[in-house]
């Protein structure tokens, strides 16, 4: 992991540097690099890997705005908080989805809360599925894989890439797959919360009505609870 701070504020650097510290301090856990730049030209000449990014949208020449927007281009995976104390951008900022709008000053608990679900996140990102076919095998991130089908004896992997012919059964990517992204939604269907566009008591639509599945009628309630509680945890 990589985490970014952007800012042209030092005394912001250095307290998010010593926020961010003591947050894995305090649970025992590595502090990953943190990589700190005072304007958005070095930022995207940085040829690092960018994980998460904490960036401010007023600094001199591009803005945050506009940084945010190009970084998200090349790295849709990229986890942004917008750091700020102008309220105004927030609807710009949501453009581009960023993951928590950050006021200044900072409250040090809710960074901490909303840094413990951005790490959630991007281990849920960084997690490689293997997709074994007969021809070999293919792995993926999690967050790429959109719903596994059954269709007849076949299997088929849904993806956002291509669709694969699974060589194992329903069950083997029941027992695989994240319990808290995923969901069995009938006996011929295995959806990812993330790509859910809506859904009523009988049909899921995935990636803006790319693909349909199916929704027990008897599962509608947990489904319903569930995806709440995903779209919650991803606030």
């Amino acid at each position: 992991m990589r985490i970014l701070i952007c800012d042209d504020d030092d005394f912001m650097i250095e307290q998010l540097r010593k926020y961010i510290k003591s947050y894995f301090g305090h649970n025992h856990m590595k502090c990953p690099e943190m990589v700190c730049f005072s304007d958005g030209e070095s930022l995207l000449a940085d040829k690092g890997d960018k994980d998460i990014l904490f960036l401010d949208i007023e600094m001199p020449g591009m803005n945050g705005i506009y940084v945010g927007n190009e970084l998200k281009k090349n790295n849709h995976n990229i986890i942004i908080f917008i750091v700020t104390s102008y309220s105004e951008y927030l609807d710009e900022a949501m453009r581009f989805h960023v993951f928590r709008y950050l006021s200044k000053p900072l409250d040090k608990q809710r960074l901490f809360r909303n840094l413990k679900e951005a790490i959630d996140l991007y281990n849920m990102i960084s997690i490689k599925i293997p997709i074994e076919t007969k021809a070999g095998v293919n792995t993926l991130p999690a967050s790429e894989i959109i719903a596994i089908e059954a269709s007849g004896r076949k299997v088929i992997v849904h993806t956002t890439l291509k669709n694969f012919e699974s060589i194992h059964n329903m069950q083997y990517w029941i027992d695989l797959l994240p319990k808290n992204r995923f969901f069995q939604t009938h006996r011929s269907f295995i959806i990812n919360f993330e790509h859910v566009t809506d859904f009523d008591h009988s049909l899921i639509h995935l990636m803006d009505h790319q693909l349909d599945a199916y929704l027990t009628r008897r599962k509608y309630a947990k489904f319903k609870e569930a995806y709440l509680l995903y779209l919650e945890s991803t606030r």
